[in-house]
């Protein structure tokens, strides 16, 4: 989401919009951060205190935001969810006041993998609901995901569906000295899978180290942190993929721009719809990636890969499955290439920051009008 509110934002400046945003601060703690006087893109950065059940607490928000409305004096107000500080909105006057576009990346699933979070959804789903029932205006990012949300049933004539994008230029290529650095990491003769993600419940990494340890042929470098780590180090250890499989934890971006430039494919084995859409599979088509992909039931990830054409899909949890599949483009090159390619023309196609910011703006003028009609 914080790549997309980025480029989002970027996109907009450029058209000429005028846009701020306030998010919670990436470090835990009391700090807290107010845009520079003149700042072209003006960045609110409240308090965080830490997380529980993955949820940011952030007990400062409400005053926040007020302030942001306050100094920024906006028309309209995006909500991005989920997102449980913005629910802050309810209670503020000066938000009220305000029409609002909620953008719905994800529901709070009532998890099958973790079930706190179907008991904490208990409480948040009235708030959730009384938020949607003041908005003007809801983006979905893909027809499946609005098709199965429960959350948004009562106001799918609200709805419009605008998927996410990229900015391409974002993404810089790496450099040299950076490229030789993460080239160390692949072995030769090796089909070389890469995936991208916090080691959370939902992703689906063990999923993967099953089928790799059917594939001798094969290497798998995952980059992100989370609380599996520890599970699935020992999990490596216990397959006896020390030698082919390594747990990067967090890259920055020219390291994560060089992975994909090096792999042979993404592949991201997600288990539920908490995977709504996949970012990084439009980063992958950034590099002309092809990508391996569970077909989740009722998620935007398996849309985008039919969509653009780019990559292979299995059934989620399925590890054989996603060996057959890692096994048929480890042995057929050309389809790699078709797909990877397909992949970046439908970035530039389907997928481009401009036009869906372009999109983004058009329900910004709806939902302006319709406070005069």
């Amino acid at each position: 989401m914080e790549h997309f509110l980025w480029d989002l934002l970027q996109a907009q400046q450029t058209s000429g919009l005028s846009a701020a945003a306030l998010v919670h601060h990436e470090q835990p703690g009391w700090h807290r951060v107010t845009p520079d006087a003149g700042c072209a893109l003006p960045i609110y950065r409240a308090p965080c205190l830490g997380r529980v059940l993955y949820v940011p607490i952030a007990p400062t928000f409400p005053l926040w935001l007020n302030r942001a409305i306050r100094e920024f004096a906006p028309n309209i107000l995006h909500l991005h969810l989920p997102n449980s500080s913005a629910l802050a909105a309810l209670s503020l006057p000066s938000a009220r006041r305000l029409p609002w576009v909620v953008h719905w990346h994800a529901d709070l699933v009532a998890s099958q993998l973790d079930r706190r979070l179907a008991l904490a959804y208990q409480f948040y789903r009235p708030f959730e609901q009384r938020l949607l029932r003041h908005s003007r205006a809801v983006i979905a990012t893909s027809p499946p995901y609005l098709e199965a949300s429960e959350a948004l049933l009562p106001w799918r004539d609200r709805c419009t569906i605008i998927p996410l994008g990229l900015d391409a230029a974002r993404v810089c290529a790496p450099s040299a000295e950076v490229m030789g650095r993460v080239a160390q990491h692949w072995k030769p003769g090796r089909l070389r899978v890469l995936a991208i993600g916090r080691l959370t419940y939902y992703k689906g990494h063990e999923v993967l180290l099953r089928a790799i340890a059917a594939m001798p042929n094969a290497q798998v470098l995952i980059v992100g942190s989370g609380d599996r780590a520890p599970l699935l180090s020992q999990m490596i250890s216990d397959l006896g993929l020390r030698d082919r499989v390594q747990l990067l934890g967090s890259c920055s971006d020219s390291e994560v721009a060089a992975l994909l430039t090096s792999c042979d494919l993404l592949c991201l084995p997600s288990l539920e719809r908490t995977e709504a859409f996949g970012m990084v599979l439009l980063e992958a088509m950034r590099f002309a990636k092809p990508v391996v992909v569970s077909a989740i039931p009722g998620s935007g990830a398996g849309w985008v890969v039919e969509k653009a054409d780019n990559g292979l899909l299995f059934p989620p949890g399925d590890s054989a499955a996603l060996t057959k599949a890692l096994e048929h483009l480890a042995h057929a090159p050309s389809l790699r290439l078709r797909l990877g390619q397909n992949g970046a023309l439908a970035l530039a196609r389907e997928f481009r920051i401009d036009s869906i910011a372009e999109a983004i703006s058009g329900v910004y003028a709806e939902a302006l009008a319709e406070g005069v009609r």
